[in-house]
């Protein structure tokens, strides 16, 4: 059974403290607290997050037949109110409160958490944009005593434009760079072309392939919509073959991992052996490693991995997550990115910029606990 979290009084205690702190900070620096419902539409979040948060979403439907999720993350509804209610721009948005996941891999994990988090909506200068939640997520650390931690990040952005460089069919551009975040999917896919092993599955294979899957079609598809999307991909990646070299160049891309001054010269040096020019996100990324420093982080804590996705599908560019340590070793204690499509997903008339972050206020508590400030 998944583990259930229970809050004695010593862990409310601690918690409330902990949010009274963030919460000032927040608002200190403009931002307005929202709480959305708990129980929200469904179809928002599985029509947006991706397959890994689709599967890990608790659903239930209500006695006059609609869809619900316990939501599985706050971005998704305070950016959905925020195109509702026509809410001016930008915006600057806060949160405190549960989200709720269902753990499969980890069942002694729990399936609810609590989480604080920042929404930037609609700043039109990216770069300040990214600087201001990177440097109110530092801050955050900091206000409650965690002055030893890690960034990791990527940029999902560095990654598209390189697709957008080399000789590829618009529908595979499109399909890379949708999936560039599920693990070992690009890599596969890859591989497969360039053995030329895809072939167009019939439908009866199809038919057969889901059927063997006992939880049938994921949340929110007919069954009829499995059948002709994989039908779909499978006859366009019989159709086309894939050149080498292009795919070198990915492959060696997403070996790219480790201190950012040592990744980024990699990552110059594999451009300019394949003749790719890339000015623009190079020249974004030399802005950004300036404005980390800027922020007070020594650059030897800073990781730049290529291949980094974070498991929401909606994220668009720059991503990234902070690492501190807790008893058990390393821990994950905030993360978030730039996602520049999800307000327009959502119904507003145009792209919005937008960037956030989320911390999981528990394993900060823990990463407290363990440098003894808590």
């Amino acid at each position: 059974m998944a583990a259930l979290p229970f809050y004695d009084t010593a862990d409310i205690s601690a918690l409330n403290d902990q949010a009274v702190i963030l919460l000032k900070l927040f608002g200190a620096r403009g931002y307005t607290r929202q709480e959305p419902s708990i129980l929200q539409p469904a179809e928002i979040f599985l029509d947006r997050s991706g397959e890994e948060i689709r599967r890990r979403t608790f659903t239930l439907t209500d006695p006059s037949g609609d869809e619900l999720a316990l939501r599985p993350d706050l971005t998704i509804p305070i950016c959905k109110h925020a195109v509702d209610s026509g809410a001016s721009l930008p915006a600057r948005l806060s949160y405190n409160g549960l989200a709720f996941r269902y753990q499969p891999n980890r069942p002694e994990r729990p399936t609810q958490f609590f989480q604080a988090g920042l929404e930037l909506l609609g700043l039109a200068d990216a770069a300040a944009g990214e600087g201001e939640i990177l440097g109110l997520a530092f801050e955050s650390l900091r206000a409650v005593g965690i002055q030893d931690f890690e960034l990791r990040f990527g940029d999902l952005a560095l990654f598209g434009a390189l697709v957008d460089a080399l000789e590829l069919p618009t529908s595979w551009r499109e399909r890379l760079k949708r999936n560039f975040w599920r693990a070992g999917y690009v890599e596969t896919f890859l591989r497969r072309l360039g053995d030329g092993a895809e072939k167009a599955p019939s439908r009866a294979e199809v038919e057969a392939a889901l059927d063997a899957q006992t939880l049938g079609a994921p949340a929110g598809r007919t069954r009829e919509d499995v059948i002709a999307r994989a039908m779909e991909r499978g006859a366009e990646a019989a159709a086309l073959r894939l050149d080498p070299a292009i795919a070198g160049v990915i492959t060696k891309l997403f070996g790219i991992s480790g201190p950012v001054e040592e990744a980024m010269r990699e990552t110059r040096a594999l451009l300019a052996a394949a003749n790719i020019k890339l000015d623009g996100p190079l020249t974004a990324m030399d802005a950004r490693l300036k404005a980390i420093a800027a922020l007070g982080l020594d650059l030897s804590k800073v990781r730049f991995t290529a291949h980094f996705g974070r498991n929401m599908e909606y994220y668009t560019g720059f991503v990234f997550e902070l690492w501190a340590k807790d008893a058990e070793g390393p821990v994950q204690v905030a993360g978030g990115g730039r996602y520049d499509t999800l307000m327009q997903s959502l119904g507003a008339a145009k792209p919005v910029s937008a960037i956030g972050c989320a911390l999981r206020t528990e394993r900060l508590l823990a990463a407290r606990k363990f440098t003894g400030v808590a």
